[in-house]
């Protein structure tokens, strides 16, 4: 049960690291070409939700396998 929690937390964590690099790249390029803030904010928000989607498949899978 402890090594279940650990890889839960291990994926949420990465989770939030991958998430923040979306946003702090998508503010980069915003502030680069923002004609494009439209595009890439589509983009962004895309990615964050295939890596939440990936985040809580590791979460659950994490738990079943306990």
């Amino acid at each position: 049960m402890i090594l279940a929690g650990i890889g839960a937390g291990i994926a949420a964590l990465a989770a939030g690291i991958g998430i923040g690099k979306i946003g702090g790249s998508a503010m980069d390029a915003i502030a680069r070409q923002p004609e494009a803030a439209s595009k890439i904010q589509t983009a962004m928000i895309i990615a964050a939700a295939l890596i939440e989607g990936v985040a809580l498949f590791a979460v659950v899978v994490a738990l079943i396998a306990k």
